[in-house]
Protein backbone atom coordinates (compact mmCIF):
# COMPACT_ATOMS: atom_id res chain seq x y z
CA UNK A 1 0.00 0.00 0.00
CA UNK A 2 1.87 3.73 -1.13
CA UNK A 3 0.38 6.54 0.12
CA UNK A 4 -1.23 9.27 -2.10
CA UNK A 5 -3.44 12.04 -2.43
CA UNK A 6 -6.39 9.69 -2.96
CA UNK A 7 -5.76 8.15 0.42
CA UNK A 8 -5.39 11.18 1.90
CA UNK A 9 -8.86 11.93 0.87
CA UNK A 10 -10.16 8.57 2.83
CA UNK A 11 -11.77 10.17 5.45
CA UNK A 12 -12.15 7.06 7.78
CA UNK A 13 -13.02 7.49 10.95
CA UNK A 14 -9.85 7.03 12.33
CA UNK A 15 -7.97 8.99 10.05
CA UNK A 16 -6.22 11.88 12.00
CA UNK A 17 -6.04 9.59 15.12
CA UNK A 18 -3.27 8.47 17.54
CA UNK A 19 -3.28 4.36 18.00
CA UNK A 20 -1.78 2.74 21.26
CA UNK A 21 -0.67 -0.39 21.45
CA UNK A 22 -1.74 -2.34 24.38
CA UNK A 23 0.32 -4.21 26.71
CA UNK A 24 1.22 -7.28 25.20
CA UNK A 25 0.65 -6.41 21.78
CA UNK A 26 3.89 -7.80 20.27
CA UNK A 27 5.33 -7.45 23.49
CA UNK A 28 9.46 -6.72 22.70
CA UNK A 29 8.24 -6.23 18.51
CA UNK A 30 7.84 -3.31 16.78
CA UNK A 31 4.54 -2.30 18.43
CA UNK A 32 5.65 -2.36 21.73
CA UNK A 33 4.11 0.66 23.41
CA UNK A 34 3.71 2.48 20.36
CA UNK A 35 2.09 5.49 19.16
CA UNK A 36 0.67 5.67 15.93
CA UNK A 37 -0.56 8.91 13.67
CA UNK A 38 -2.88 7.39 11.46
CA UNK A 39 -2.32 9.20 8.17
CA UNK A 40 -5.23 7.58 6.19
CA UNK A 41 -8.02 5.82 6.67
CA UNK A 42 -10.50 4.30 4.19
CA UNK A 43 -11.89 1.50 2.57
CA UNK A 44 -8.82 0.35 0.81
CA UNK A 45 -6.85 -0.18 4.37
CA UNK A 46 -5.19 2.18 6.35
CA UNK A 47 -1.97 3.72 7.00
CA UNK A 48 -0.11 5.27 9.82
CA UNK A 49 3.63 6.40 11.28
CA UNK A 50 4.76 4.85 14.36
CA UNK A 51 5.94 8.45 16.13
CA UNK A 52 8.06 7.20 19.46
CA UNK A 53 10.19 4.93 18.13
CA UNK A 54 14.14 6.05 16.91
CA UNK A 55 15.69 4.37 13.82
CA UNK A 56 18.02 1.65 15.46
CA UNK A 57 21.96 2.94 14.03
CA UNK A 58 20.10 5.89 11.50
CA UNK A 59 21.83 9.60 12.27
CA UNK A 60 20.37 12.52 10.54
CA UNK A 61 24.05 13.58 9.48
CA UNK A 62 24.60 10.22 7.88
CA UNK A 63 21.48 10.34 6.12
CA UNK A 64 22.67 13.70 4.74
CA UNK A 65 25.61 12.25 3.55
CA UNK A 66 24.20 8.97 2.09
CA UNK A 67 22.06 11.38 0.49
CA UNK A 68 24.41 13.70 -0.85
CA UNK A 69 23.14 16.47 0.94
CA UNK A 70 25.11 19.45 2.72
CA UNK A 71 25.36 19.25 6.15
CA UNK A 72 22.95 20.74 8.20
CA UNK A 73 23.32 24.00 9.77
CA UNK A 74 20.97 23.39 13.38
CA UNK A 75 21.84 22.86 16.28
CA UNK A 76 19.99 20.13 17.75
CA UNK A 77 19.74 17.42 14.88
CA UNK A 78 16.39 15.52 14.80
CA UNK A 79 16.09 11.88 15.54
CA UNK A 80 15.02 9.89 12.30
CA UNK A 81 11.69 7.54 13.26
CA UNK A 82 11.04 3.67 12.66
CA UNK A 83 7.98 4.47 11.29
CA UNK A 84 6.59 0.60 10.64
CA UNK A 85 7.73 -2.45 8.95
CA UNK A 86 6.81 -1.67 5.42
CA UNK A 87 9.06 -0.11 3.04
CA UNK A 88 11.40 0.69 5.94
CA UNK A 89 13.75 2.27 3.20
CA UNK A 90 11.18 4.73 2.21
CA UNK A 91 11.53 8.29 4.08
CA UNK A 92 8.24 9.97 5.07
CA UNK A 93 8.38 13.77 6.84
CA UNK A 94 4.99 14.53 9.01
CA UNK A 95 5.06 18.00 9.38
CA UNK A 96 3.08 21.33 10.41
CA UNK A 97 1.31 23.49 7.55
CA UNK A 98 3.68 26.24 7.94
CA UNK A 99 5.79 25.07 6.07
CA UNK A 100 4.80 25.53 2.43
CA UNK A 101 5.25 23.48 -0.83
CA UNK A 102 3.76 22.01 -3.27
CA UNK A 103 4.62 18.49 -2.55
CA UNK A 104 3.38 18.33 0.51
CA UNK A 105 -0.20 16.51 0.60
CA UNK A 106 -2.56 17.85 3.15
CA UNK A 107 -3.75 15.05 5.67
CA UNK A 108 -5.59 17.52 8.43
CA UNK A 109 -6.34 21.06 8.94
CA UNK A 110 -2.66 21.02 10.58
CA UNK A 111 -0.78 18.40 9.04
CA UNK A 112 0.69 17.37 5.88
CA UNK A 113 3.33 14.66 4.32
CA UNK A 114 6.47 15.17 2.46
CA UNK A 115 8.41 12.19 0.62
CA UNK A 116 10.55 14.82 -1.17
CA UNK A 117 14.69 15.77 -0.83
CA UNK A 118 13.68 19.39 -0.80
CA UNK A 119 11.93 19.15 2.31
CA UNK A 120 15.45 17.65 4.01
CA UNK A 121 17.21 20.14 2.28
CA UNK A 122 15.39 22.92 3.99
CA UNK A 123 15.47 21.50 7.54
CA UNK A 124 19.28 20.59 6.97
CA UNK A 125 19.37 24.33 6.75
CA UNK A 126 16.75 25.42 9.38
CA UNK A 127 14.24 26.50 6.60
CA UNK A 128 11.71 24.08 7.30
CA UNK A 129 8.45 23.18 9.48
CA UNK A 130 8.10 24.48 13.01
CA UNK A 131 7.06 20.82 13.87
CA UNK A 132 8.53 17.64 11.82
CA UNK A 133 9.19 13.76 12.34
CA UNK A 134 11.07 12.60 9.83
CA UNK A 135 10.40 8.78 10.00
CA UNK A 136 11.90 5.50 7.70
CA UNK A 137 8.63 3.13 6.65
CA UNK A 138 5.27 3.02 7.79
CA UNK A 139 2.85 0.60 9.39
CA UNK A 140 -0.54 -0.89 7.30
CA UNK A 141 -3.49 -2.59 6.87
CA UNK A 142 -5.45 -4.12 4.77
CA UNK A 143 -9.67 -3.72 4.12
CA UNK A 144 -11.23 -4.05 7.64
CA UNK A 145 -7.60 -5.10 9.09
CA UNK A 146 -7.49 -2.17 11.20
CA UNK A 147 -10.99 -2.05 12.52
CA UNK A 148 -10.52 -5.97 13.79
CA UNK A 149 -7.75 -5.18 15.46
CA UNK A 150 -9.42 -2.40 17.44
CA UNK A 151 -12.42 -4.84 17.69
CA UNK A 152 -9.69 -7.34 19.64
CA UNK A 153 -8.50 -5.13 21.82
CA UNK A 154 -4.96 -4.98 20.44
CA UNK A 155 -5.34 -0.81 20.45
CA UNK A 156 -6.68 2.30 22.31
CA UNK A 157 -7.85 5.44 20.15
CA UNK A 158 -7.76 9.23 20.71
CA UNK A 159 -7.63 12.31 19.65
CA UNK A 160 -4.19 13.65 17.90
CA UNK A 161 -2.58 15.91 20.20
CA UNK A 162 0.10 17.75 18.81
CA UNK A 163 2.13 18.11 21.91
CA UNK A 164 3.06 14.42 22.16
CA UNK A 165 2.95 14.23 18.33
CA UNK A 166 5.92 16.22 18.26
CA UNK A 167 7.34 15.72 21.39
CA UNK A 168 11.01 15.10 21.51
CA UNK A 169 10.94 13.09 24.15
CA UNK A 170 9.76 9.56 22.64
CA UNK A 171 10.10 7.57 25.78
CA UNK A 172 6.97 9.51 27.17
CA UNK A 173 4.58 9.84 24.33
CA UNK A 174 3.21 6.61 25.63
CA UNK A 175 2.31 7.23 29.24
CA UNK A 176 1.32 10.68 27.98
CA UNK A 177 -1.34 9.89 25.51
CA UNK A 178 -2.59 7.63 28.00
CA UNK A 179 -3.24 10.12 30.43
CA UNK A 180 -4.95 12.26 27.93
CA UNK A 181 -7.46 9.38 28.02
CA UNK A 182 -7.68 8.84 31.70
CA UNK A 183 -5.55 6.08 31.47
CA UNK A 184 -3.20 4.53 34.02
CA UNK A 185 -1.12 1.93 32.62
CA UNK A 186 -1.38 0.02 35.67
CA UNK A 187 -5.35 -0.63 34.73
CA UNK A 188 -4.73 -2.02 31.30
CA UNK A 189 -4.17 -5.42 30.69
CA UNK A 190 -2.70 -7.76 28.32
CA UNK A 191 -5.89 -9.98 27.86
CA UNK A 192 -7.56 -9.24 24.26
CA UNK A 193 -11.50 -9.99 23.36
CA UNK A 194 -14.67 -9.02 23.86
CA UNK A 195 -17.42 -9.15 26.39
Amino acid sequence: MKFSQDMAAGGGVFEGKLLLAMPGLEQGGCFDKSVIYICAHGDAGAMGMIVNQVMPMVEFDDMLEQMKLPQSKIRVRPDILFGGPVETVQGFVLHSIDYEDHQSVRISETLALNATIDILKDIACGSGPENSLFVLGYAGWGPGQLEQEICENSWLVTDMDEDILFSSDLDSKWHAALSNLGVSPEHLTSFSGQA
